[in-house]
C-alpha cells in the first residue's frame, strides 16, 4: 500500500524561548504558537508563564499577562478556538490532580477562571483536548482513582459543559490518547490502558452514540502520549511510547519516530514517508511532546514541540510536519 508522502521541517528559534520541557502543551491562534506547562524534572512543573513563538519570524517571547493565572502543571492540555485559549487540568507541584478549566484571550493576555470544583469534569492529568467552531472537548486521562474514559464538551457560546455517554467496556479508561474531530464526530485513537493499546473509537454528537471502528491498512503499533492532530477527514500521528518505562513517568520508555495517517472515511492507515526532508528535519523517537494544528508557509500540517526522549532527556526543538493528502 501507497505511503502518505510528508516533509518535516526544523525550525530556527530565536529570543528567551522556554527550553526543554515534557508533559506541556501547545497550540496555535494565526501565526504565533502559545506553550504552556511542562516539567524538566519528572512530575516538577517548570513555570506558569505563556511562551509566545512567532512562526513568521521564528523568534520566542513572554507576554505580560493579567487575571486567573494558572499554577504550574504536568499533564496539561490546551486547544483554541477564534482567539481564545483554553487550558484544562493536569497535576500541580504536590502531584494532586486538577480541574480547573481556564481561558486565555491572546487579544488581551488575560486569563479568566471558567470553572473548578464540583463543575466539569473531574480532576485529572495526561487527558487529552481537542475542538471544533464552538466546542472545547476533553477525554480520558489519570483521575484521582485510576484512568478515565469519560467524554465531555465545553461550549464556549452558552459557558457550559455537557456531559457525553460513557463509551461501552471495549473502549478502557486510558491516559495520552489521540483525540480528534473529524467528519463530525470525536476519535479516540490508542492510549495506555495499563498497556499500549492500538484500538480506534468514535463519538457521534448528533446520535448520543459510541462505536468502535476496526481500521486497516498499515496499522501503527501500539502507543501513547503521541502528537495528533486532525486535517478535514485525516488524522495524523506521530511517534509516542510504545512500550513504557519500567519506572513509570520517572523513566523513558521505548519512542517511535514514525508518522501514520487515518482515512477516517475508509478506515484505512498509511504510514507518512519523509521523502521531502533532510534528516536533521527528522524529530526523531520521542513522546510527551507539545504539540497542535496550524500553517506555516500557507500549508496545513501539525507543529511538535520538545518533549522526552529515549534517553530521558527533555527537548527543546520545535518541528513542522506537512503532510501530502491529495
Amino acid at each position: 500500500m501507497a505511503a502518505v508522502q510528508g516533509k518535516w521541517v526544523k525550525l530556527d528559534q530565536k529570543g528567551a524561548g522556554p527550553g526543554a520541557r515534557s508533559s506541556h502543551a501547545i497550540t496555535l491562534v494565526g501565526n504565533k504558537a502559545y506553550a504552556f506547562g511542562g516539567e524538566f524534572a519528572p512530575r516538577v512543573p517548570v513555570d506558569n508563564k505563556i511562551h509566545i513563538f512567532d512562526l513568521l519570524t521564528q523568534t520566542w517571547s513572554i507576554p505580560q499577562v493579567t487575571g486567573d493565572i494558572p499554577p504550574p502543571r504536568v499533564g496539561v492540555t490546551m486547544a483554541s478556538i477564534g482567539h481564545t485559549i483554553y487550558v484544562f487540568g493536569g497535576r500541580d507541584a504536590t502531584h494532586q490532580e486538577l480541574n480547573e478549566l481556564y481561558s486565555f484571550d491572546t487579544s488581551t493576555n488575560n486569563w479568566t477562571l471558567l470553572s473548578s470544583g464540583q463543575t466539569g469534569p473531574a480532576n485529572r492529568s495526561y487527558h487529552s483536548t481537542t475542538s471544533d467552531d464552538r466546542h472545547v472537548y476533553i477525554f480520558g486521562g489519570c483521575g484521582v482513582d485510576g484512568r478515565l474514559n469519560d467524554l465531555w464538551g465545553y461550549d464556549t457560546v452558552e459557558k457550559k459543559w455537557i456531559k457525553y455517554p460513557l463509551p461501552g467496556d471495549n473502549c478502557k479508561g486510558r491516559g495520552g490518547p489521540g483525540l480528534v474531530v473529524a467528519q463530525g464526530k470525536i476519535w479516540v485513537v490508542y492510549g495506555f490502558a495499563g498497556m499500549e493499546v492500538d484500538d480506534v473509537h468514535c463519538f457521534d454528537p448528533a446520535q448520543g452514540k459510541w462505536a468502535q471502528v476496526e481500521t486497516g491498512g498499515e496499522k501503527p503499533t501500539a502507543r501513547s502520549v503521541f502528537s495528533t492532530v486532525g486535517m478535514g477527514k485525516y488524522i495524523i500521528i506521530y511517534g509516542g511510547e510504545v512500550d513504557p518505562s519500567d519506572l513509570g513517568h520517572m523513566g523513558a520508555g521505548k519512542f517511535a519516530g514514525d508518522g501514520y495517517v487515518l482515512d477516517t472515511e475508509t478506515l484505512v492507515w498509511k504510514r507518512v514517508e519523509d521523502g521531502m526532508g533532510s534528516e536533521k528535519d527528522h524529530p526523531g523517537p520521542r513522546g510527551w511532546c507539545a504539540f497542535g494544528p496550524g500553517g506555516l508557509e500557507g500549508k496545513q500540517g501539525l507543529l511538535v514541540y520538545g518533549g522526552n526522549s529515549p534517553t530521558n532527556d527533555r527537548l527543546d526543538d520545535i518541528f513542522f510536519l506537512t503532510p501530502c493528502l491529495g
